[in-house]
């Protein structure tokens, strides 16, 4: 089943084309990249928590995947200044820290459970200060 659910977003990714926009609860743009890559742009103060609620975010209202599957982050960090972060739901070239402290070893993945609970911190919504 699992596969399914993979084939299946990964499917929906390569058939939205890329150049499809998307807004995240958080306000934070996300446009496919194709190849089930995409990326998280820049949008005023955010840290690495807002970008991956948006990732959480797109993966679950937009993929449609599992809370269970997992996303990975492309870019390695830290994010430069004004740049946004790429993702995606293969681990081929995946980044090897996820930006964000945590327990365990070093790894460029969180569950998309993981990375939309994000998006329920205020304190991760977009300023535009």
């Amino acid at each position: 089943m699992k596969k399914l659910s993979f084939a299946t977003a990964l499917a929906l990714v390569l058939a939205a084309g890329p150049g499809s926009a998307f807004t995240a609860s958080n306000g934070l743009q996300v446009t496919d990249q194709g190849g089930g890559t995409f990326l998280v742009a820049y949008g005023g103060k955010s840290g690495p928590r807002a970008f991956w609620c948006a990732a959480g975010d797109y993966a679950r209202r937009v993929l449609g995947l599992r809370v269970t599957d997992n996303l990975w982050r492309m870019s390695e960090p830290p994010r430069g200044a004004g740049q946004g972060v790429i993702f995606s739901v293969s681990p081929q070239g995946a980044a090897t820290d996820a930006g964000i402290a945590r327990f365990g070893p070093p790894s460029g993945r969180f569950s998309v459970g993981r990375a939309q609970n994000y998006c329920n911190d205020p304190a991760d919504m977009v300023r535009e200060d």
